[in-house]
């Protein structure tokens, strides 16, 4: 059994016990003003709404989010957690989007086409690949003019938190966001509460947090989802690891093999750039493979690998 004082909030279980359920709506209203109160302004209430939309199309009846709400003023709120990378996922997140959008359509009556705010936040549990190194743990994305850089339509938000970029210690935590960002990224290795973690919000957060609260039933399902996320780290982290290691091998050999014909400079850059492509090939192989013993189902381990359903399927 866990020996952590509190629940890993990137597992599905924490994050539906911290954010998800109505005993926890105050919590997720209070972060969600932090983080979008200049745009959105206060919210005051919040409804949670069906999370699964029945869509006309096979892809759609699998539009899942991890949370789905509506504040009082008829504005829909996407919120989800990302625990790994996954191909396509910008243009998953604005799918998503479509949804909270299109039941808008008001039938059997006419329709001046005007619609309420949507925001889409994302939790990840990884970085974007193209801003390594620069530490950016915050994106705020809307429609804009590239010429002017001004917002063309403010209706449509995109809020991404990149929480392997946030490194703030407990003394730099200048904002009620900052100790946010710090409380969901650090949770799980706490031992206790820190003091400069403050207020009735925070009280709540905390008593919904403890793993000592939980009911034997809700450890187990806990215990199961925790499992599910370490299992899927080091799944990921095993593969990566040998999927830099064939890579640099089958760079070298190619290399050889090119340098023959064009010479040893040129040969070995040839290796580099295709032994590469190798490797991130055979390091989605190796993935996929560990993720179908997780029992995933294939559709899930083409989106997170990046290889076709059909590829996976030969791996079976």
């Amino acid at each position: 059994m866990t020996q952590e004082k509190y629940i890993n909030p990137f597992t599905d279980f924490g994050f539906k016990r911290l954010f998800g359920q109505e005993p926890s709506k105050a919590i997720l209203m209070d972060f969600l003003n932090e983080l979008l109160r200049e745009q959105e302004g206060e919210i005051k209430s919040m409804t949670y709404l069906k999370n699964e939309h029945l869509g006309s199309g096979e892809v759609d009846r699998k539009a899942i989010f991890d949370l789905y709400c509506e504040n009082e003023r008829g504005e829909k709120f996407i919120v989800e957690l990302q625990k790994t990378k996954q191909n396509f996922f910008k243009d998953r997140a604005l799918y998503y989007s479509t949804f909270p959008i299109q039941e808008q359509a008001k039938k059997g009556s006419e329709w001046n086409y005007e619609l309420k705010a949507v925001y889409t936040v994302a939790i990840l549990d990884f970085i974007f690949e193209d801003d390594k190194g620069k530490n950016k743990y915050r994106y705020d994305v809307k429609l804009t003019d590239i010429d002017t850089q001004k917002i063309f339509y403010d209706k449509l938000t995109f809020t991404y938190l990149a929480m392997p970029n946030f490194n703030k210690k407990l003394s730099e935590l200048e904002t009620k966001f900052d100790k946010w960002l710090y409380v969901i990224k650090n949770l799980a290795s706490l031992d206790k509460r820190p003091p400069e973690l403050k207020g009735k919000i925070f009280d709540a957060f905390f008593e919904t947090a403890a793993i000592a609260k939980m009911t034997r039933s809700e450890l187990l399902n806990y215990e199961d989802s925790l499992k599910y996320y370490r299992d899927l780290h080091n799944s990921l982290d095993t593969a990566k690891e040998e999927g830099i290691e064939i890579g640099r091998e089958e760079g070298i050999e190619i290399g050889r093999e090119e340098g023959i014909e064009i010479g040893k400079e040129e040969g070995i850059e040839i290796g580099k750039e295709e032994g590469i492509e190798i490797g991130e090939k055979r390091k989605a192989i190796e993935t996929a493979k560990n993720l179908l013993k997780l029992n995933l189902t294939i559709e899930q381990i083409a989106e997170t690998t990046g290889l076709t359903v059909e590829e996976v399927k030969n791996i079976q």
